[in-house]
């Protein structure tokens, strides 16, 4: 008999706990974005993918503050990455960490898409190929870091993964979120000159393909609401024939 009202018991507590979790609120996706890696090199996909790692699954309570380089952390060899090429005031060099700077960009859209408040954004000086002008995110550990705040009653969480050639970054949470919308107001693109260095009449190698300059404005749309987020001027990166 007492082996019965002890079944009987742990029924109705295991019936409970079912109802409870069908009751529960799901999470689901609040905003998400993806870049391609198509173009970058192997080491840049390798660095990357570290730092893809290092961010999915961070929880981000009500009222809280993301910090990308505190999730990371120093892009060094001693975190396993390696030297791959990075812009340094228009020209590329190889440095630690280089494509981290693609998983930042791809979190700031994310978040962006999410209704997260921006807390710290940086761009890159010039405007970079995998991204639209003014929807960039550079980082450098420690000083440029990309920061955002959960602004919901509710927590949020990050996850992060390569697919292929897909770098995919979402927010997700359990209740309601912004509908928003990002708009690109491209409102100036300039040209690159050429210069050439030598005898115009030799034959050449391209030293600097050159990138266009450009002044954009980012606004979010938000529940119906216009938000400006960001006034970026990127310069013009001149071309340069070497011909000597």
């Amino acid at each position: 008999m007492i082996k019965a009202i002890g079944w009987i018991s742990t029924l109705g507590l295991a019936t409970a706990g079912t109802v409870a979790l069908m009751n529960a609120p799901r999470e689901h996706c609040l905003g998400s974005f993806s870049t391609s890696l198509a173009k970058r090199s192997k080491s840049q996909r390798h660095n990357a993918l570290l730092s893809v790692r290092e961010i999915d699954g961070a929880v981000i309570g009500p009222g809280e503050t993301f910090s990308f380089n505190k999730h990371v952390g120093s892009f060094s060899k001693d975190g396993g990455y390696r030297k791959a090429p990075v812009s340094y005031n228009g020209q590329l060099i190889d440095s630690f960490g280089g494509g981290v700077c693609q998983t930042s960009t791809t979190t700031y859209n994310a978040a962006l898409l999410s209704g997260m408040e921006i807390v710290e954004r940086n761009r890159h000086r010039f405007s970079p190929s995998y991204v639209l002008p003014g929807r960039d995110a550079a980082v450098a550990y420690w000083s440029i870091d990309l920061k955002f705040r959960n602004p919901y009653s509710f927590p949020v969480k990050v996850k992060a993964a390569i697919d292929g050639d897909q770098l995919k970054v979402g927010v997700y949470g359990a209740g309601e979120g912004k509908e928003c919308r990002i708009v690109t107001d491209l409102r100036q693109v300039r040209q690159p000159s050429t210069f050439e260095i030598g005898d115009r009449r030799a034959a050449g190698r391209m030293r600097n393909t050159g990138k266009q300059g450009y002044f954009v404005q980012i606004y979010r749309i938000a529940d119906g609401q216009k938000e400006l987020i960001s006034s970026d001027n990127y310069p013009v990166m001149d071309k340069v024939v070497d011909r000597r």
